[in-house]
């Protein structure tokens, strides 16, 4: 019955990641900035970073069920 949460949790986290790692992707190919105002090479790796941490925590939660 608790886990109902920690799937969503997971899933909401994992997709965010994923979409952010695709995201930045897109905008560093097509020369697009990733965030105003801030360094590409200091955006880049934030988002990229924000990402995976992301990513991995959200399958981290779908994995300890």
């Amino acid at each position: 019955m608790e886990s109902g949460p920690e799937v969503f949790a997971g899933l909401v986290f994992a997709l965010f990641g994923a979409v952010l790692l695709v995201w930045t992707g897109i905008c560093v190919r097509t020369g697009a900035p990733v965030a105003d105002g801030v360094s590409r090479p200091a955006a880049t790796g934030a988002a990229l970073l924000a990402g995976v941490v992301f990513l991995a925590t959200g399958c981290g939660l779908l994995v300890a069920l």
